[in-house]
């Protein structure tokens, strides 16, 4: 088994996951999260796009359901020792097996946790099992039982949290080197994944964000690439991956001179990052987090151009998004913790003049406050033109 931790760190997740199903008075739960799989038995896939289910039950045994492609995927990458395989055949039912699993099991009658908020459970298959388990079944919406639980980092898990640190950082400045007049994005963007890949990451949860000119001001990637213009902008958003762990990174990038708009909206993320930095401790609330952002961008005239979001957990995700619980929004009452990974991005994007600045970074939470994980500076970056 290629496994990434010890066996005592996988006990102590799947003993702190026991805990929490006595708490919710669950008999089982059934986990269709890949991050939620990885962090309990190391599996790790991207089956996930297909059907799969990892039955948990309170006594600690676990089984996982899936197609005969992941079969040797599971016994290679998890501590996963019963694998069962729903086969591929027209009009199967994985669901169906998986109620024959159920029964086998004793769990009929049982109070079920069941993973709905997940890329690994579609609309479908939630309907399915729904009307398949109606009354075989109690079923209780379980999807933020282990992602509370991901939230707060081991020390084995932030050793990884780290190195996708470090790699971010020497993929920004490789990427950094790339960018002048006449440079292509896709050049830039292949030295931004290939920095990484060739220091031992991972492909991230989701595509890197790059956009210049006008594109600067999108928060999102797309298909299609330009060269650089003599005075441009760029913005990338982007995250070192390291056994799936994230730390992410976004600035834009400015060709040639600055104009005076740059500046003052770069002087702008500089304050808002301070403030929302004040309410990266243990005490404050993610909604916290978003309301000192909101008001020093607010207070310079800029609330237009600023987004309703400036941060989230990261951890180990799998696609289509590296994204993690929670996220800071206003009214937000999930709380900060030590030992959280969070980013924090300032993004402002004035589309009445076609300008973009961003400024992101992650952090690690402690009860002293929180410690920036990249050494990357925060000055206006200026690439002469």
């Amino acid at each position: 088994m290629a496994l990434h931790f010890s066996d005592d760190e996988f006990a102590a997740r799947r003993a702190r996951l026991q805990g929490r199903m006595g708490e919710e008075k669950l008999d089982a739960m059934l986990l269709f999260a890949q991050e939620s799989m990885y962090w309990l038995t190391g599996y790790d896939t991207f089956g996930f796009c297909f059907f799969q289910c990892l039955v948990v039950t309170a006594d600690g045994r676990q089984v996982l359901l899936t197609r005969s492609a992941d079969q040797r995927q599971a016994r290679h990458t998890s501590n996963i020792a019963d694998v069962r395989i729903w086969v591929d055949r027209g009009g199967a039912s994985p669901v169906a097996q998986l109620k024959e699993l159920l029964f086998e099991l004793d769990l009929l009658g049982a109070r079920l946790g069941v993973e709905y908020d997940t890329h690994g459970m579609t609309g479908k298959i939630g309907r399915e099992l729904d009307e398949t388990l109606r009354s075989f079944a109690e079923l209780r919406d379980a999807s933020t039982v282990i992602p509370r639980l991901r939230a707060v980092k081991s020390p084995a898990e932030l050793d990884y949290v780290r190195e996708a640190a470090r790699l971010a950082d020497a993929a920004y400045l490789a990427a950094l080197e790339e960018i002048r007049p006449g440079a292509d994005e896709g050049r830039i963007l292949a030295v931004l994944q290939g920095t990484i890949l060739e220091g031992g990451g991972d492909y991230p949860g989701n595509e890197f964000i790059i956009g210049s000119g006008r594109d600067a001001l999108l928060c999102r990637y797309k298909a299609g690439r330009r060269h650089l213009s003599e005075r441009d902008q760029i913005t990338l958003e982007f995250a070192g991956a390291y056994r799936h762990y994230h730390a992410a990174l976004m600035r834009t990038v400015i060709v040639g001179e600055p104009t005076p708009r740059h500046v003052y909206m770069h002087e702008a993320c500089l304050a808002a990052l301070s403030a929302v930095e004040t309410k990266l401790v243990p005490g404050s609330t993610f909604g916290d987090i978003f309301d000192a952002h909101a008001e020093a961008m607010d207070a310079r005239d800029l609330m237009p151009h600023r987004l309703n979001a400036c941060g989230y957990s990261l951890g180990a995700r799998f696609t289509p998004s590296w994204m993690d619980w929670p996220m800071a929004y206003r009214g937000n009452e999930a709380g900060v913790e030590p030992n959280m990974v969070i980013f924090l991005h300032m993004i402002l994007a004035d589309s009445a003049n076609e300008t973009a600045m961003t400024l992101g970074r992650t952090y690690l939470t402690t009860e002293s406050g929180p410690v920036p994980l990249s050494a990357l500076p925060l000055d206006l970056a200026v690439k002469a033109g």
